[in-house]
C-alpha cells in the first residue's frame, strides 16, 4: 500500500509548518539547504522557528481565516508536533496536502487507540487497560498488578500527564490528581534499556531506518542519546523491522520515531513498543552531524515527493540535550574538540525547557576478527 502522493515539489516551492518550536526551526533549515522555502504557523510570538523563515503566521490554530490564507501561500503542509488540533488539520487538508496525513493523528494522539493499533499488528507492548473511572482503575490494578503507570489518553509528553501507582498508594487520590476522564493503565516495564528507531517513509512506499538509538532520560526528559545502541545486532534488526512495519501500516509519509523498551526474557532480551511519535524526534537529533542525511532533511524529502536518502552513520555519536540552565554552559561546549553545538534561540531558560543540544562524533570501534 502506498500513500496518496501530494504535489511533487520543485526547488523554490513552499512548505508550511505547523508549530514553531526547535523541530520546526530545524525542518525549515533543512528545507532551505534544498532550495525550498518554508512558512511557519504558530500561536506563540516568540517561536524560535520564526527566526529562520521569511514569512510566519502568528495566530491561533482555531483561526480558520488565517489558516486558509496560510494554505493559499504554501504547496504542502506538515507539522512539528503531534497534538495538532484535528479541526486545524482538516481545514488545511481541504486546501493543500497535509503530510503525514492528518488521519494518522487520530491513532497517535490517543494512547489507547495507539496501543490497540500496535497490538493489532502483533507487536509487543506492556500490558494495558482502558480506565475512565476510579472503579475501572481499581479493576485494572487488580488485573495488571503493581507497580503500574497511569497516563492520560491524550496530550502527554516528557513525563506530563502520568503517574506511577505503587503498592499502598490511594488509587482514588491518584485518579483525582490526574484530572482526566480518560486514561490508560500500563504495566510497569522492568527494562534494561530505552531505545528508539527513527524511520522515514516516502509516498511510493520506500522505508529507510536509522541506526537504533539508546536513550537516557532524567526527570522524564531525554538527556542523552547514543547511536548505535549497545544491543545485539539481532535485536537491532528486530527494532528496525518493527518501526518499518508501523510506518507501512499507518501508510505514513515523512519521518516518525518509535520508542521502545529492551526487556529481559527467558529466551533472551526482547523489544516492547512504548510510543509512536509521528514527527521528527529528539532522539534523532544526532543525525544532524552524525549521519550523511539528517532526519530533518529526510522528512523534507518525503513530503516533497523526492527520493529518500540512505543514511550512513559517520561514527559513534552522542547527543546531549541542553535543558534549562545547561544553556549557560554553552561556551564550554564550544571548546570541546569534535563537539557541534546547536542553540535553539529560545528566550528564558526554564527548568525542563530544551534550549539546545550538542553532538559528538567519535570513530567507530574496530570490529573483532
Amino acid at each position: 500500500m502506498t500513500a496518496s502522493p501530494g504535489k511533487k515539489l520543485k526547488p523554490g516551492d513552499t512548505i508550511g509548518i505547523l508549530g514553531g518550536g526547535q523541530l520546526g526551526r530545524m525542518l525549515a533549515m533543512a528545507a532551505a539547504r534544498l532550495g525550498l522555502k518554508c512558512q511557519v504557523f504558530s500561536p506563540e510570538p516568540d517561536s524560535p522557528a520564526f527566526d529562520v523563515v521569511l514569512n510566519g503566521v502568528c495566530a491561533e490554530y482555531a483561526d480558520v481565516e488565517r489558516l486558509e490564507m496560510f494554505a493559499a501561500d504554501v504547496d504542502v503542509v506538515t507539522y512539528e508536533f503531534e497534538n495538532v488540533p484535528a479541526a486545524t488539520a482538516m481545514v488545511l487538508a481541504a486546501h493543500k496536502p497535509v503530510l503525514p496525513a492528518y488521519k494518522i493523528l487520530e491513532t497517535t494522539q490517543d494512547r489507547l487507540i495507539e496501543k490497540d493499533f500496535v497490538a493489532g499488528l502483533g507487536i509487543g507492548t506492556a500490558d494495558y487497560a482502558d480506565v475512565s473511572s476510579p472503579e475501572m482503575l481499581r479493576a485494572a490494578i487488580k488485573r495488571i498488578g503493581l507497580p503500574a503507570v497511569i497516563k492520560t489518553r491524550r496530550f502527554g509528553y516528557d513525563g506530563k500527564g502520568q503517574a506511577i501507582v505503587r503498592e499502598g498508594d490511594d488509587s482514588d487520590r491518584i485518579w483525582n490528581e490526574l484530572g482526566t476522564k480518560s486514561a490508560i493503565l500500563e504495566a510497569f516495564v522492568p527494562f534494561e534499556r530505552e531505545i528508539s528507531v527513527v524511520a522515514a517513509r516516502s509516498a511510493d512506499g520506500n522505508v529507510e531506518c536509522y541506526d537504533v538509538t539508546e536513550n537516557e532520560h532524567r526527570d522524564h526528559i531525554l538527556k542523552i542519546s547514543r547511536a548505535p545502541a549497545d544491543i545485539p545486532q539481532a535485536l537491532a534488526d528486530q527494532a528496525r523491522a518493527i518501526a518499518e512495519k508501523i510506518a507501512i501500516a499507518l501508510d505514513y509519509v515523512g519521518v516518525l520515531a518509535v520508542e521502545m523498551f529492551v526487556v529481559p526474557g527467558d529466551r533472551g532480551a526482547k523489544v516492547l513498543v512504548n510510543e509512536i511519535a509521528p514527527r521528527v524526534h529528539n532522539s534523532g537529533h544526532w543525525t544532524l552531524d552524525g549521519a550523511s542525511i539528517s532526519q530533518f532533511e529526510q522528512h523534507i524529502r518525503a513530503i516533497a515527493g523526492w527520493p529518500l536518502g540512505k543514511p550512513v552513520r559517520h561514527g559513534r555519536v552522542t547527543m546531549t540535550n541542553l535543558i534549562g540552565d545547561d544553556i549557560l554552559d554553552y561556551e564550554r561546549w564550544l571548546t570541546i574538540p569534535g563537539a557541534t553545538v546547536h542553540l535553539y534561540g529560545k528566550g528564558q531558560a526554564r527548568p525542563g525547557r530544551k534550549m539546545g543540544h550538542v553532538t559528538q562524533v567519535m570513530p567507530d570501534r574496530p570490529k573483532n576478527g
